[in-house]
């Protein structure tokens, strides 16, 4: 029985995380605090093996994983099916006009995120497709190692959810902070197996946000 082990990361603190933005496709910078997270978490990460990091090829996750690739001495590459999900008519924008102006749509993005249907965006389930088949693809290629995925809230949520079967309602199932990892293993008899969600305690000493919006 081979295991894969997949370690799960939330790329560190940006300005749309603090000023509650929609973040989308937005290229926004890990700031301050964020690139303190991605050096914390990437001294996490130096006991465990990895053989490669992928990342979402926006900054704000691109840095985290260079960061990590820099202090574990591990390979480093982008990949398209981990960018954030497409949010073309929100991202960027304010949560709180959002709800404001449009708070039909707003409450079904809180109540019932996977039937959110917005012009020239993705949904949360066509993420998960995206995203559940890169990771199908890393796995049969690292199998039996180590390997890490930076990503958005938007991304791995909606792929764990769908890797371990969580029925919809399922985005405000799971929560990640800025700057977390989660260790996802897959073997060929009992498929996958979340170990651990939302690892933070190397985050003790600096600040996060709470989102839950």
């Amino acid at each position: 029985m081979t295991k894969t082990s997949i370690y799960l990361i939330r790329h560190g603190e940006c300005a749309g995380n603090k000023e509650n933005r929609v973040r989308g496709r937005v290229d926004f910078p890990l700031n301050e605090n964020g690139m303190a997270q991605a050096e914390a978490l990437a001294l996490a990460m130096m006991d465990k093996g990895l053989a490669h990091v992928y990342s979402s090829p926006l900054k704000r996750a691109l840095t985290t994983a260079e960061t990590i690739s820099r202090v574990c001495g591990c390979g480093l590459s982008s990949d398209d099916s981990f960018s954030n999900i497409r949010l073309d008519p929100w991202q960027g924008r304010l949560k709180s006009e959002i709800a404001a102006s449009e708070p039909e749509l707003w409450n079904t993005w809180i109540s019932d995120p996977e039937s959110l249907v917005l012009d020239g965006a993705e949904t949360l389930d066509q993420v998960m497709e995206r995203s559940l088949a890169g990771l199908q693809r890393l796995m049969e290629k690292h199998k039996g190692e180590t390997f890490a995925v930076v990503s958005h809230r938007g991304v791995l949520k909606p792929m764990l959810s769908g890797a371990l079967g969580i029925a919809k309602p399922r985005f405000w199932r799971l929560h990640m902070d800025t700057g977390s990892y989660s260790l996802l293993t897959h073997d060929d008899v009992h498929g996958f197996c979340l170990m651990g969600l939302n690892y933070s305690e190397h985050l003790k000493n600096l600040p996060l946000v709470q989102e839950f919006e």
